[in-house]
């Protein structure tokens, strides 16, 4: 059974996606992004565990982060396009997000990401004390 998280950056305390798809058994992992038309901004799949990755087949490019065990990004690669292949030393899992959401949500190698169950609740405005 899937489940979908969010996947947010404590290093700057933003969302990174809102929706991620948890591939974390092998069919999911396998099946992956393969089949989809598109990658709609906001949505993204966390393979885990994955030490690389492959974009064979696909029919769009996508952004890549790849993680170490402590959900820190080791590295980045925008705008992936199909068939080509990447991994990184220590990488543990990767979230595969729409192309330019690297870019457009401000991760950076070395920020520390979470995954999060439900909605992300957004932070209090000080109006509402």
């Amino acid at each position: 059974m899937s489940r979908t998280v969010t996947i947010t950056n404590q290093t700057h305390d933003t969302v990174v996606c809102e929706k991620t798809l948890m591939a974390d058994n092998p069919w999911l992992r396998l099946r992956g992004l393969l089949g989809r038309a598109s990658l709609p901004a906001g949505e993204g799949i966390l393979l885990t565990p994955a030490p690389s990755i492959h974009s064979a087949f696909m029919r769009f490019q996508f952004d890549a982060v790849f993680l170490d065990r402590g959900m820190r990004v080791v590295r980045l690669v925008e705008r992936l396009p199909a068939w080509r292949a990447r991994g990184a030393k220590g990488t543990r899992s990767v979230l595969e997000l729409a192309a330019g959401e690297i870019e457009r949500r401000g991760v950076e190698v070395g920020d520390e990401l979470a995954v999060t169950e439900g909605d992300p609740m957004p932070p209090a405005s000080p109006d509402t004390y």
